[in-house]
């Protein structure tokens, strides 16, 4: 097979009818990592009553896979560039297959938080290398169909995840109750870990950065003294200890930004590259970023405990519930990319955060008015609006955080957004023990169980509501207008502008 060289300098494989086949087992893999982030969430009650998980313990079933994806994006796209990215993808695709199979069979809860750190992990492995596999595969011309497949893929994993979850629990296969939501992965990865060996081709990057284990082994050390309290402390009753790790995670995340300066004059090849928080726009993209996974993160697990075991629907009724939310996300999305942004530039995003915290205002009002006795179609109003903000903002905010950073540092730049999404999706979980649960009291009687997760809701809302407002000031930084780019002149930043979709 004759090879050309990519902008990227990745050889690129001739065309063949084996890169399609490759495309569909990398992206078949890339669905399975954005269906499990989804699928678990309208299961944790359903876990929580059947395995006996305290609230914290459901907390680390959601945060720590977020945390260990976070904190492994990097490290795995790097290792891909230095060992090869078939290979990664292979060690990914088994390890994440096998914490899958470990979360199914799980005998107690910490056996089941501790698999899926593990399946964070893998994933983490995994996902980096579908993006270099497609670069490595496919020529130039061809890209724009296959990210335009993913987009689809995208969209339908927000919207099945949810579904898939809820059709699983509600029809407890072989009286395995919640375990199928994990199964289900073992003969897609088992197929995907064939086919891989079989049909990608393998590729490295011609002169890739060293790894940065030191700089990874930090931030997760500072995250995990920020989270830990936060998740566990109102079951210990708010410690001294809790109080000092959370400010220590202070000192750990300065210690961070000391050794990553020292490691650029070193060897160049940081975990994160400091010189591009001196580009305004990228700065206050990050600081949108962090804060827009912490308010997702807050939302979407208190979502689910509000429906399920506040409101007392079945997993099923949730799962349908959340269906016009996905499908105005993906419809706000497609609009926001194609016509609004190059029209109207950054006042998309900031009317998409205001809009979303619309939706929330109006979703407080509503489980107020209509308390225990609110029905799905009457959340339908809230859920649309709250998709469109999220849809207007999602989709354009990577151009508008990566416009204005220099092409030779395009990479990093990706892999932090990346990562800062996750850590801000990690602490937004964290923090439901302290929006959420903090809200109600500790010994409730029957009859006030559900008022009691009303009131919580909408408390945690509030706060969801107010961090919209937050995006709104801070997207004031980001650039007014997308620069233009003669054409052929900017193919490297675009590539990595679609890194992002799979992260």
């Amino acid at each position: 097979m004759n090879s050309t060289e990519t902008p990227l300098g990745t050889p690129a494989v001739v065309p063949d009818r084996r890169r399609w086949f490759a495309l569909a087992i990398v992206m078949t893999a890339a669905f399975m990592d954005l269906v499990d982030v989804t699928i678990v969430n309208v299961a944790i009650p359903s876990i929580q009553r059947e395995a006996g998980a305290s609230f914290s313990q459901i907390q680390w079933i959601t945060a720590g896979y977020a945390l260990a994806f976070a904190a492994g994006l990097v490290t795995g796209g790097r290792l891909g560039d230095i060992h090869g990215r078939k290979r990664l993808f292979l060690v990914g695709i088994g390890g994440f297959t096998l914490a899958s199979a470990l979360c199914g069979f799980a005998a107690n809860p910490e056996m089941l938080v501790a698999s899926r750190i593990l399946q964070g992990a893998m994933a983490a492995m995994m996902v980096p290398q579908v993006l270099s596999i497609v670069h490595a595969t496919f020529p130039a011309h061809e890209r724009g169909k296959v990210f335009g497949l993913f987009g689809a893929i995208v969209g339908l994993g927000a919207v099945s995840g949810p579904l898939l979850g809820a059709l699983l629990t509600e029809w407890d296969l072989f009286g395995l109750g919640w375990r199928p939501i994990f199964l289900i992965n073992l003969p897609v990865g088992i197929a995907g870990l064939i086919l891989g060996r079989r049909f990608i081709t393998e590729s490295k990057a011609p002169r890739a950065m060293k790894l940065d284990l030191v700089g990874v082994a930090l931030v997760t050390l500072g995250l995990l003294m920020l989270l830990y309290p936060l998740t566990q402390g109102r079951e210990l009753g708010w410690p001294l200890w809790g109080y000092l790790s959370m400010a220590g995670a202070l000192g750990v995340f300065g210690a961070l930004v000391a050794y990553e300066k020292r490691k650029t004059r070193i060897d160049g090849s940081p975990l994160i590259e400091l010189s591009l928080f001196r580009v305004k726009s990228f700065a206050a993209g990050i600081a949108v970023q962090t804060v827009f996974g912490v308010g997702l993160g807050i939302f979407f697990l208190v979502w689910t405990l509000y429906m399920q075991m506040g409101l007392g629907w079945s997993a099923l009724r949730a799962g349908l519930t959340g269906v016009p939310f996905s499908i105005a996300v993906s419809v706000a999305a497609g609009m926001s990319v194609q016509k609004l942004v190059p029209r109207f530039g950054r006042k998309v995003l900031q009317a998409g955060a205001l809009v979303m915290g619309l939706g929330v205002l109006i979703y407080i009002w509503e489980s107020g008015r209509y308390g225990l006795a609110i029905t799905s179609w009457q959340m339908a109003l809230p859920l649309v609006v709250m998709g469109a903000g999220m849809g207007l903002i999602v989709a354009p905010l990577t151009d508008a955080v990566l416009s204005e950073v220099p092409r030779e540092h395009a990479g990093s730049a990706s892999g932090l957004i990346n990562t800062v999404q996750q850590m801000g999706n990690a602490l937004g979980l964290g923090l439901v023990s302290v929006v959420f649960f903090g809200a109600m009291g500790d010994r409730l009687a029957p009859s006030e169980v559900g008022p009691a997760f009303v009131d919580a809701f909408q408390h945690a809302l509030g706060w969801v509501a107010g961090l919209m407002g937050v995006i709104f000031v801070v997207m004031f930084a980001l650039p007014g207008r997308a620069p233009v780019v003669e054409e052929g002149q900017d193919a490297v930043a675009e590539e990595e502008r679609e890194k992002i979709l799979v992260g």
